[in-house]
């Protein structure tokens, strides 16, 4: 039972790096932008101010949830999705890699002007 054990937990250990190098699953409705948190719910996203809906999530370059008051008053280049009502609901801090992916929309009519692939997770403008 202990070897089983001691296989399961190394077999964990050697996949990690695999879990990091995923790519996060972008969808055709994320767009790119700069988001301040100022007082949550209560943000600027692309210094305009906006709220993040009930339920938003906000996670770091390495996948983890982070809380709106630990990055208050940070500049962050994200990614997001917005709600029906147009409130900031998904948000990812960017990693180097996916910052480097160019084209990406920040607004809504690029995004629906542009091909995305989800396969490679990239833009192309038609």
């Amino acid at each position: 039972m202990l070897r089983c054990v001691t296989l399961a937990a190394l077999l964990a250990t050697l996949t990690l790096p695999a879990w990091a190098q995923m790519l996060r699953p972008f969808t055709a409705q994320t767009l790119r932008g700069e988001l301040v948190v100022t007082q949550a719910p209560e943000v600027l996203l692309n210094r305009q101010p906006a709220r993040l809906a009930p339920g938003a999530r906000i996670l770091s370059a390495d996948n983890l949830l982070l809380m709106s008051g630990a990055v208050a008053g940070q500049r962050l280049v994200v990614h997001y999705t917005l709600d029906l009502s147009g409130h900031v609901l998904n948000v990812w801090v960017l990693t180097p890699a996916e910052f480097a992916r160019q084209p990406w929309p920040t607004t809504t009519q690029q995004a629906a002007a542009w091909a995305f692939d989800p396969s490679t997770q990239t833009w192309s403008r038609r």
